[in-house]
């Protein structure tokens, strides 16, 4: 019983990966950012990414200094 259900799961998702059109394969083509200009996309990785690692930071920081 097992076996058949994750047979026809497999099928049924390389089915759906098949038509779903539009993605040829393309590492990076399904990526809501381009990758062709490199210090484009490092600068928007550390935007991300610094955002989310300042915030504390920056929040700690407007906490001390209220009066």
């Amino acid at each position: 019983m097992i076996g058949r259900t994750s047979l026809f799961a497999r099928n049924a998702i390389s089915q759906f990966v098949r038509n779903s059109g539009g993605h040829g394969g393309v590492p990076g083509e399904n990526l809501p950012f381009a990758l062709g200009n490199r210090y484009k996309l490092t600068a928007m990785f550390i935007v991300f990414f610094g955002s989310g690692l300042g915030a504390p930071f920056f929040v700690l920081r407007h906490q001390l200094l209220k009066k």
